[in-house]
């Protein structure tokens, strides 16, 4: 059994509906993770979803900011939300697929951004972010989400490794890049047993970046990118990973994202 799966930062599912019909119907995902929806859950576009041939849908919406959902052409068995740092504020939502699927469960994080000071006592948003990834180390390793047939996706705002920045130097003291988030999310990976599935794929030094700024007068030439979004399994699947792409042309459709979709096949 072999199954797709697509995690894209859509920057608002309404305004970017089309995009997303776009994608699904050139790619057709098994299930697609969407994270910055920002809509409330009685906005989300759940009838051109379903024209899309996307049936199960799970959503955990606010107004406004952030959101995260889970499309899928598989049904869905149950579904689950976890907050962090103790504010509901929609940056998580997991689904465990029903047996045509695997009984897989996918957990689809949007990790705060962290502001542009890289300092938690100066920035209040850059030490909410330390204290989700905290938060989310303490899960990996106490939970154990990953000790059964599980994977994790989502824009979870870090280029960890040296060639997911455009330039690791110049880079190390911006916020994504820094010393602490890297370390940090490095003990993440590492406490929560996952399996980057990005780089079990596309191994270092190949340098591998999923979005580009829209700062950047020409994002292509310049290509200033980074790797913020992520694919993790759990080890029992490792072994299944197939046919990653990363949708870079996606950065040139009309009205983009600043992020790319990110797609693996999973033989389970």
């Amino acid at each position: 059994m072999a199954i797709t799966i697509a995690t894209w930062n859509i920057n608002s599912v309404r305004l970017r509906i089309g995009l997303v019909g776009r994608f699904l119907e050139e790619q057709q995902p098994d299930v697609l993770c969407l994270q910055e929806t920002k809509c409330h859950d009685g906005q989300f576009p759940l009838s051109d979803f379903r024209k899309f041939g996307y049936e199960h849908v799970v959503i955990n919406g606010q107004k406004g900011y952030h959101g995260v959902a889970i499309v899928s052409r598989v049904p869905i068995r149950s579904t689950h939300n976890l907050f962090f740092c103790d504010n509901p504020d929609a940056r998580h939502i997991s689904a465990e697929l029903g047996d045509e699927g695997g009984g897989l469960t996918i957990h689809n994080f949007y990790v705060p951004a962290g502001g542009d000071i890289p300092d938690p006592d100066e920035n209040a948003k850059f030490a909410h972010k330390l204290g989700f990834l905290e938060e989310m180390r303490q899960w990996g390793q106490t939970k154990q989400p990953a000790a059964r047939k599980a994977v994790l996706v989502g824009d979870l705002n870090v280029a960890p490794l040296e060639n997911d920045v455009w330039s690791h130097k110049q880079m190390l003291k911006i916020v994504s890049h820094t010393p602490v988030e890297t370390n940090l999310m490095t003990k993440v990976i590492e406490d929560g047993g996952w399996v980057d599935a990005i780089r079990a794929q596309k191994p270092e030094p190949e340098k591998v970046y999923t979005w580009w700024s829209y700062r950047a007068a020409d994002w292509d030439k310049a290509d200033r990118g980074r790797r913020l979004d992520h694919i993790w399994v759990s080890p029992d699947l490792s072994d299944g990973l197939h046919d990653l792409e990363i949708f870079r042309d996606a950065r040139g459709w009309e009205r983009p994202s600043d992020h790319v979709p990110v797609m693996i096949r999973i033989h389970i």
